[in-house]
């Protein structure tokens, strides 16, 4: 394994976002407050470095990634040669779930469907001894794993705050990682959830709970507009049970309303 010793030789690691400089914008509160629930949004302009944060206690904590971590795992995968392709299929193990994942999927309907147990499985080829060196090599969040290959980023043992996530994003984007171009051409696929004449809007919409076994939500991702890029990151929570599969995307699209996209304008 070549790149094994590559890897460990750099000096490499998911830089977060600088926030120090950030533009607050208040006015956001009241999108999470329409929902009931608490939380944060960050949003990187990518021709000028500008930062736009909403409650910046939250956006530089570190919480569950939940399915977020889908991105990471799947980047591991296709360099490592667990997954061949995008296109290479993991068949269903016969075990009946919600969600629609009783199929068999590639990456890309993986995806679409969030759906689980095709990357718990994908995270159970890698193996714990090589997620463990890739956390480690990039940093990611606390680097932190339980015992349980296929579910530490849901236990809450691994964590990651929003401006973390926000400078991975910017890196899968613009190639910086370590990897092969390929592969993260193949993830950056996967996430397109909208491309018209107007604009390309891809992401990822998470759920998990906390360790008080509250519900949180994530959704990662970036819009193109006019040929720039906006990296964005939503986090909401809540001390209430309640359902946030979709709550976390329509706070995220108000908030990217509010500030003029989806019109072909910005």
């Amino acid at each position: 394994m070549k790149y094994f010793f590559i890897l460990i030789s750099i000096s490499f690691s998911i830089v977060s976002c600088s926030v120090n400089k950030a533009k607050i914008d208040n006015s956001l509160k009241k999108y999470f407050d329409a929902q009931n629930v608490d939380g944060c949004f960050t949003m990187l302009r990518n021709t000028d470095g500008e930062i736009t944060v909403y409650n910046m206690a939250l956006d530089t904590q570190r919480f569950q990634p939940s399915s977020g971590f889908n991105m990471f795992n799947s980047l591991v995968a296709l360099q490592t040669g667990k997954l061949t392709g995008d296109d290479m299929v993991i068949r269903w193990d016969g075990v009946k779930r919600q969600n629609n994942w009783n199929r068999n999927f590639d990456l890309k309907s993986a995806f679409k469907f969030n759906a689980n147990p095709y990357f718990q499985e994908v995270a159970r080829r890698i193996g714990k001894d090589t997620m463990q060196l890739w956390l480690d090599s990039l940093s990611y969040g606390n680097q932190m794993m339980s015992a349980s290959i296929d579910s530490f980023w849901m236990d809450n043992s691994l964590k990651i705050s929003p401006d973390e996530q926000l400078g991975l994003l910017k890196k899968l984007y613009f190639d910086q990682l370590p990897l092969r171009k390929s592969v993260m051409q193949s993830v950056r696929d996967a996430m397109v959830q909208v491309d018209n004449t107007a604009y390309k809007l891809s992401y990822i919409s998470a759920t998990g709970v906390s360790p008080t076994q509250s519900p949180l939500g994530w959704v990662i991702g970036w819009i193109e507009e006019n040929r720039h890029v906006y990296f964005f990151v939503t986090f909401v929570q809540s001390d209430k049970a309640k359902n946030l599969s979709a709550l976390q995307v329509d706070i995220t699209k108000d908030i990217l309303k509010q500030y003029g996209f989806f019109e072909g304008k910005m």
